[in-house]
C-alpha cells in the first residue's frame, strides 16, 4: 500500500490540538474516540513518543472528551537489551530484559502517581541493589512468580494503571546480532553499541524469534502504526526481524509513519540521511512498511551543535526529494525541543500523528 493509493490528504501541518491535561472529562456531544493506535520502538524515543500520546487516550476513567482521539494504545517494546540493570536481572534470572518496558509502563502512567515515581526509583548504593530500578525488580519478582514474562508485565499495568497495552516484541530469549562492514561478528547489544565499525546487516538469535498473537493482531486492526523514534538498529529494526512483525507491517490497513531521529548515532547511524533510515529499515523487513515519514527541519543552536559534535553526532539531513522517491509522504516541521538534551517535542509530534490518524483512518474513509 503506497499513501498515493488512500484518499485523503495531500498537504498536512502540524494541528493545534486542545490543551491536554492529564484526565479526559466528559464533555458533552464529543464523539467516541475512535483511534487505535500502535507505537513500536523502544529505549527513551518510544517513551518521549508515548508520553504525548497518553494524554489522548480515553479510559473508562478517563471519558472522552474533545482531546482524546485514542480509544486504544498499544505499545510494541524491544527486548534485546542485555546492559545495566536490564543485563544484570536478565543473566541471572533467564528472563527478558525489563528495562524498556519499565519505561514504557512509567510514561503511560499519570507523572504524577507516587507509584510511577517509584517504578523509576533507582537505587544509588546497596551493594548488589546499585543500578537496579525498582520497577525492574518488581517486574522481575511478577515474572517468578507467574512464570510469564508478558503476564507479568500485564499485571505491573494494572498496578501502574497505564492509559495503555504493552507488548514484548517476541517473549524468545534473543540475543541481537550484527555483521559489521570490516566483516566481523558482534553478540549481543551492549558489544555493538561500543563497536566502532558500522554494522551492515543485522540478526536475531534465534532466528524465528515470533510475535505474540496479540501484537499482530493490534497492528492488524490499527487505524495508526509508527516506527520510531529510537536507535536505528538496536530499538527499531530489532522489533522488525521479530518473526511475524514485518508481514504484518507490509499487510496493515491502518496508517504506517516512521518518526525519524533528530541526530546520528554512533556506528549506527553516523551520517545517513532520512531516507537513509528508511532505507535501512526496508533492507531487513524487505518490503516497504511505510506511509508517512515524520523528519525534523528545525535548526539547533550553535551550543547544541557544539556539544553534539564532540561525541560524533550531528543532525539527520531532512532529504525530502528522496524520502518521497521511496514512496513516503513527508511531514517536515520543527518536531524537536532543545535543552541540555535533544528530545522530540512529544505535543507537536503527537499532533502530526493524530492529524493523519484522524483524516486518513479506515474507519473514517
Amino acid at each position: 500500500m503506497t499513501p498515493s493509493s488512500k484518499p485523503g490528504l495531500q498537504n498536512i501541518s502540524t494541528p493545534t490540538l486542545p490543551a491536554a491535561s492529564d484526565s479526559c472529562e466528559q464533555t458533552p456531544g464529543v464523539p467516541a474516540p475512535s483511534l487505535r493506535v500502535v507505537a513500536i520502538g523502544g529505549g527513551t524515543g518510544l517513551s518521549t513518543l508515548l508520553r504525548g500520546l497518553r494524554k489522548h487516550v480515553a479510559f473508562p476513567d478517563w471519558p472522552a472528551s474533545d482531546h482524546c482521539h485514542i480509544s486504544d494504545l498499544a505499545a510494541v517494546v524491544t527486548v534485546t537489551d542485555d546492559g545495566g540493570s536490564s543485563g544484570r536481572l536478565r543473566q541471572d534470572f533467564n528472563m527478558l530484559p525489563p528495562g524498556d518496558i519499565r519505561n514504557c509502563m512509567v510514561a503511560l502512567s499519570a507523572e504524577e502517581d507516587l507509584l510511577s515515581k517509584l517504578f523509576a526509583y533507582r537505587f544509588t548504593s546497596g551493594g548488589s541493589l546499585g543500578g537496579h530500578s525498582f520497577g525492574n525488580l518488581f517486574i522481575t519478582a511478577l515474572s517468578e512468580i507467574t512464570g510469564d514474562f508478558a503476564h507479568a508485565v500485564q499485571l505491573a499495568s494494572k498496578i501502574l494503571a497505564t492509559r495503555g497495552r504493552i507488548y514484548p516484541a517476541t517473549t524468545s530469549n534473543a540475543t541481537v546480532v550484527a555483521h559489521m562492514e570490516d566483516g566481523s561478528v558482534v553478540r549481543g547489544e551492549t558489544n555493538i553499541t561500543a563497536s566502532k565499525h558500522r554494522i551492515s546487516e543485522l540478526m536475531l538469535d534465534p532466528p524465528n524469534a515470533a510475535a505474540m498473537p496479540e501484537t499482530l493482531e493490534a497492528i492488524r486492526r490499527a487505524d495508526l502504526i509508527t516506527v520510531g523514534p529510537g536507535s536505528l538498529y538496536t530499538s527499531l529494526i530489532t522489533n522488525l526481524l521479530v518473526q511475524g512483525i514485518p508481514s504484518a507491517l507490509a499487510a496493515a490497513t491502518g496508517v504506517r509513519v516512521f518518526v525519524c531521529n533528530l541526530m546520528t548515532q554512533a556506528n549506527e547511524s553516523l551520517g545517513l540521511t532520512a531516507s537513509e533510515h528508511i532505507e535501512r529499515i526496508y533492507e531487513h523487513t524487505r518490503a516497504p512498511i511505510f506511509d508517512y515519514a515524520i523528519v525534523n527541519t528545525a535548526q539547533f543552536s550553535p551550543e547544541t551543535l557544539a556539544r553534539y559534535a564532540a561525541e560524533n553526532a550531528s543532525p539527520i539531513a531532512a532529504d525530502i526529494q528522496r524520502i518521497e522517491k521511496l514512496g513516503v509522504r513527508c511531514i517536515a516541521g520543527d518536531f524537536a525541543s532543545e535543552d541540555n538534551v535533544v528530545r522530540h517535542a512529544a505535543n507537536r509530534v503527537t499532533g502530526a500523528l493524530l492529524a493523519l490518524g484522524n483524516s486518513r483512518s479506515p474507519n473514517k474513509l
